[in-house]
Parts: structure tokens; C-alpha cells; sequence
């Protein structure tokens, strides 16, 4: 009787689990980018070549793949998950090759697809992680802004320290 309960909740566990498999697929397509085609549907692209294979983009470019989602909203939690996904290396694994590595469409696939299963249970935890990471990448772009425009004084400094010097020996 115990193997009957046992056997029981174990279909019961890969029903589920194929349940939040279908709600994935069903949430995004990921497929290999065509150069010059467009997209009717809520789409981002993902690098799959080189160091920074599996970096979200908003534009695409000539090595990624397209992600297509049915709405706004899932394209954005799928575009922040891939970049958390990208940022902590967990695309890194599946790096293949030598000399310019990158990483195949069904390791893509599966990542994405298995962390957004595993998540998609606490949604509200989810969207607290993409909120907090957002913030820390806009302090970010924002920090780089600054350290640029330092740089640039800098420069410029530099340049004008060293005009006056030879105006002055002129």
C-alpha cells in the first residue's frame, strides 16, 4: 500500500513539474536570430558568442537569439532573469569552444527556461529580485556616467595645464 502512495506522489510531482515546463514554453519561444527580420511580438535578443554569451539585448546583432514572449510584462521579467542569469555566470557553464566560445540554443533554452520554472512559483519574489537588481544597474550606469565625465575632466586638464605651458614658452 506504501509503494501505491509512494508511486502516487511521485506522478503527482512529474505532473507539476510538466505543468510548469508547458507554462514556460508556452510563456517565450527562443530561436536563432535571422538578420532583417522583424518581429511582431514583445521580443529581446540574447549574445551567444563569446565571454558575454547569454547578455540580454535590446537590439539585436549578428551572433543571438531572438526571445518572443505573448506579453510586455514577461519580456521584461525574462529580460531581467536573463541578465541575472548572465551576470552570475550561470550561462558561463555551458560555454563550448576554444577560440571564440559561446553557448548552444538548447543550453540557452533550457537555463532560461529551468529558471523561470523554479521562480515562476513565487512570482512576488521574483519581481522583488528584478526590481532591486533594475536598481542596482541604473546606480550603475549612472556611476559610469560619472566616472566618464570624470574622466573627460581629466583630460581636459591635462590638455589645458599643458597649453598653457607652451604658450608660456613661446
Amino acid at each position: 500500500m506504501a509503494i501505491f502512495f509512494l508511486f502516487k506522489k511521485n506522478n503527482g510531482a512529474k505532473r507539476s513539474e510538466a505543468i510548469l515546463n508547458w507554462i514556460a514554453m508556452s510563456t517565450f519561444k527562443l530561436k536563432t536570430h535571422r538578420a532583417g527580420k522583424t518581429y511582431s511580438n514583445p521580443h529581446f535578443f540574447i549574445l551567444n558568442k563569446g565571454l558575454n554569451s547569454g547578455k540580454p539585448l535590446l537590439k539585436s546583432c549578428a551572433n543571438c537569439f531572438v526571445v518572443t514572449t505573448t506579453t510586455e510584462e514577461v519580456k521584461h521579467t525574462l529580460f531581467h532573469l536573463s541578465m541575472m542569469l548572465q551576470i552570475g555566470g550561470f550561462y558561463a557553464y555551458y560555454l563550448k569552444g576554444s577560440v571564440i566560445p559561446f553557448i548552444s540554443i538548447d543550453d540557452c533554452r533550457n537555463t532560461l527556461k529551468n529558471s523561470f520554472t523554479s521562480l515562476i512559483n513565487n512570482e512576488f519574489q521574483l519581481q522583488k529580485h528584478i526590481n532591486i537588481v533594475s536598481v542596482i544597474s541604473k546606480k550603475e550606469a549612472e556611476l559610469q556616467k560619472v566616472i566618464s565625465k570624470m574622466a573627460d575632466l581629466k583630460v581636459s586638464y591635462i590638455q589645458s595645464l599643458f597649453s598653457k605651458m607652451q604658450k608660456e614658452a613661446i
